[in-house]
């Protein structure tokens, strides 16, 4: 992972900002060093040394300069560092004299070119420094600078380069700087428990990352401790929620807390905030992302600076760390004493990450009088491992001793080796065991999403643990919060049963209510529905398909949490339960609402995406009875542009599986379209789909309906509650859509974008009213209208829907009809 990455536009910027120098730090200890060159170069106000001048410095077992030039070969980046480099094809390393212990910066500069026979694009090295692996096997791709924070002694610093087998290593430039003692303290909180990390001080750090919020790149010429800032923009997850302000001549700095040190005005004097516009409702985080290494704690400094205020009591604001709500009701002009534009960073240490991925967001706090928040700055920075490495487990390299040490180096290396051999047996046994005790676990990593609004829920178990959902991303929940919101899985709370497992209600600290489903470790759905489950979920977010809140893989557990559908099935409501009979236009609408989703996952994806088990168990419905597809844990991505089918093993639900599905194992999203067709016919009829208590012939609701169906009279079997109740041409534009759906072959079937066409259709004739109507009965005139409108086939879908629109309505014979196809020309219409 690269810090840093420099670019013509940062290195223009960088001599353009020049004048704007202002370095208030003297460094102890100063080294900068231009490898491979014999001339000195200049960057900013920095002088970097000839390679031969600093030649006291290095120890190495051949002296090869290289110098791109040589080769007429230009850097991508026209820094003069990167124009030549030293190469090693052997150990070496750079001694540095220490004149005050204490943090000092090391940054490496790296840019392959090819010189001579050395393609350095392909070199693989090490690099270790003050008892820490910097660098383990690291192949540099393209310009970059890595920097690193290590605390040393007085005497000598040694940094060596150890290429790898077979290969060389190199460094264009090389810096050793002294950092001030006050700029990391040795103590902050672990932002994860109440407790905290202690000894910052004798770590070594590397820079992950270093954002300028709302601003652009800071060139370390505008920072007085030589540092680079980068712009936040690549790493927002929805840039579309943030803007940006800037008041650098505002920026002041107290007395005690934040310096110029901390950070420049530069960073201080720019920010990113909500995008609240003129909503004063306005209820999202704004959420970065950026990448890091898992296997290793982090320690995260935020920078904020109350530019936006105009009154000194305005903004309160929520920050948050990955699933962690790290500060509430974060008030800067009252910790700052009433004084806006005040300097101000709070540090947290994470707990150790096994994920590559790690976010801060930034939201609006419920006691706040406008929903706003802001962040001017941020810097990541790794924490050594136990092993003192920021890298891999690499090995310090040997350098050539005398002939007398030779037996003496031989017995301790065997010894080491015998020893290695060991604990390598060792961890293997170990391993081995600790898989079979995991058999019904793995650990997922949260995956980038788009779409969607931020939730935000905690635990008291959790001393500040909040879950934030932000708006891209799926994450992970601590099982202490889902077990508190769960009452301890009490079973009381058990809302259904599934191949799964069960699913619990649950409700947050906060009050937000939840759907849990955990997982049974001997249910034949594990491992791969879960994964599918979360990775389908937080690819999609639409107001017709329930969401992923996040998940829990902790304690062996597979846990899902959903947004809480407060009405539950539609399939609870209309067979097996006391609830109260629907209406034949809230079946119609839920019916709607369910094609819209099936249709957006068809069509709102680069690939369609299958469901599998689409059934009236799987549509759920929210407060006001909306309907949202649910349990994606079948689904499967589409057929490529070349191919018809996906070919799989069937799996589905009885009585809504599309037999040409299984007698050919090839699944399209006809096959979802089948499968629908059934569940239109139990929405009409309210009964199960398979019911063995009945007479033979009626045992398969969608054999039995399609009888009744080619009869034209399927009146005769339609739910009592809704005798009398249905408009004849409602239903039979209804009942042909069912028809179609269930139609032998998937080729024959509508899409789902016809479906909903359809039964949009089959609503507005429910409604429809013709003028001067005293009983306000429109169906038999709507039996009149132009017939090509409800039928399948005769449908020209080269027509635009605008052109169908007018043709239509032209049609209806001063029938008022408006509204017939209001909503057809929407996105989720055909």
């Amino acid at each position: 992972m690269g810090f840093g990455v420099l670019r013509f536009s940062i290195w223009g910027l960088l001599l353009l900002n020049l004048a704007c120098c202002s370095r208030g730090f003297t460094p102890v200890d100063s080294y900068y060093v231009n490898c491979g060159s014999s001339n000195v170069v200049s960057v900013g106000n920095i002088t970097y040394v000839a390679d031969k001048s600093a030649a006291k410095y290095l120890s190495t077992p051949q002296d090869i300069l290289a110098d791109s030039n040589l080769n007429s070969i230009t850097p991508a980046d026209d820094s003069p560092l990167f124009r030549t480099a030293r190469i090693f094809n052997g150990p070496s390393k750079y001694t540095f004299s220490i004149k005050q212990g204490g943090r000092h910066w090391i940054r490496l500069h790296f840019f392959p070119f090819v010189y001579q026979s050395y393609d350095m694009k392909s070199a693989s090295f090490s690099v270790f420094a003050a008892k820490t692996t910097l660098l383990s096997d690291f192949t540099p791709k393209d310009a970059i600078v890595k920097e690193y924070s290590v605390n040393v002694g007085t005497g000598d610093l040694v940094i060596t380069f150890s290429p790898s087998s077979n290969s060389f290593a190199y460094v264009n430039a090389l810096e050793v700087v002294s950092v001030p003692d006050n700029l990391i303290a040795d103590v902050a909180p672990l932002y994860s428990t109440t407790g905290q990390f202690t000894g910052l001080m004798s770590q070594s750090l590397q820079t992950v990352a270093r954002l300028n919020m709302g601003g652009p790149f800071v060139s370390l010429v505008n920072d007085t401790l030589g540092r680079s800032w980068n712009s936040d923009g690549p790493y927002l997850n929805q840039p579309n929620l943030a803007t940006s302000e800037s008041n650098i001549p505002a920026v002041q700095y107290p007395d005690g807390g934040a310096t110029r040190e901390i950070a420049p005005p530069t960073v201080y004097g720019t920010c990113t905030k909500m995008n609240s516009g003129s909503d004063p409702n306005s209820k999202f985080n704004v959420t970065w992302d950026i990448p890091v290494d898992p296997g290793f704690q982090y320690l995260i400094r935020l920078h904020f600076c109350d530019i936006v205020s105009t009154s000194a009591i305005e903004i309160v604001f929520n920050v948050y760390i990955d699933t962690y709500l790290v500060y509430q009701d974060l008030e800067l002009a009252q910790k700052l004493n009433m004084k806006l534009a005040t300097a101000f960073f709070m540090d947290y240490v994470t707990p150790l990450l096994n994920k590559n991925n790690m976010s801060v967001s930034i939201g609006p706090s419920p006691r706040s009088g406008y929903p706003d928040a802001f962040l001017n700055g941020l810097e990541i920075l790794k924490i050594n491992n136990s092993r003192g490495s920021l890298a891999g487990a690499s090995v310090m390299p040997a350098f050539p001793k005398s002939k007398k040490n030779l037996g003496m180096i031989v017995g301790v290396s065997v010894g080491v080796l015998v020893a290695f051999i060991l604990v390598g047996i060792l961890f293997f046994m170990h391993r081995r065991r600790k898989l079979e005790r995991l058999k019904y676990s793995k650990t997922w990593v949260p995956i980038s999403v788009n779409g969607g609004i931020s939730h935000t829920m905690g635990s008291k178990y959790s001393t500040g643990t909040t879950v934030s959902v932000g708006s891209n991303l799926s994450y992970r929940i601590p099982f202490v919060a889902v077990q508190d919101a769960t009452n301890n899985f009490d079973e009381s709370w058990v809302i259904g049963v599934g191949g799964f497992g069960k699913v619990y209600k649950g409700v947050f600290h906060d009050g937000t209510k939840v759907a849990v489903k955990r997982g049974n470790p001997k249910s034949q759905q594990g491992l791969a529905e879960f994964r599918t489950e979360i990775e389908m979920l937080s690819q999609f977010r639409h107001r017709h398909l329930v969401s992923l809140i996040g998940y829990c893989d902790e304690r062996n557990e597979m846990i899902l949490v959903y947004e809480y559908m407060e009405n539950g099935t539609v399939k609870s409501h209309l067979y097996g339960s006391n609830l109260p009979s629907l209406g034949w236009k809230e079946r119609l609408e839920i019916c709607i609402g369910a094609a819209r989703g099936l249709h957006y996952l068809h069509t709102g994806y680069a690939k369609a995406v299958i469901h599998r088990d689409v059934k009236s168990a799987n549509i759920l419905l929210d407060e006001s009875f909306m309907a949202k597809v649910a349990d994606f844990g079948l689904s499967k991505t589409g057929p490529e542009i070349d191919q018809t089918h996906v070919s799989t093993a069937v799996k589905g639900s009885f009585g809504y599986l599309d037999p040409e599905y299984f007698r050919r194992q090839q699944l399209t999203e006809k096959s979802d379209v089948y499968s629908f067709g059934v569940v239109l016919f139990e929405v009409l009829c309210a009964r199960p789909v398979i019911d063995p208590s009945l007479p033979r012939e009626m045992v398969n609701l969608a054999e039995w309906a399609m009888k009744w169906q080619k009869k034209g009279q399927l009146d005769q079997i339609i739910d009592q509650n809704l005798v009398g109740k249905i408009k004849p041409d409602s239903l039979r534009k209804f009942g042909e859509t069912a028809e179609k759906c269930l139609a032998d072959y998937g080729v024959d079937r509508p899409s789902m974008g016809d479906v909903l066409w359809n039964l949009e259709y089959a609503l507005q004739l429910q409604e429809a009213v013709v003028h001067n109507d005293p009983e306000e009965n429109s169906t038999n005139a709507i039996g009149q209208l132009s017939p090509q409108v409800g039928e399948f086939n005769q449908v020209d879908t080269t027509t635009s829907v605008a052109q169908f629109e007018t043709s239509s309505v032209d049609d209806l014979s001063g029938v008022s009809m408006s509204r017939v196809f209001s909503q057809l020309v929407k996105s989720e219409g055909r």
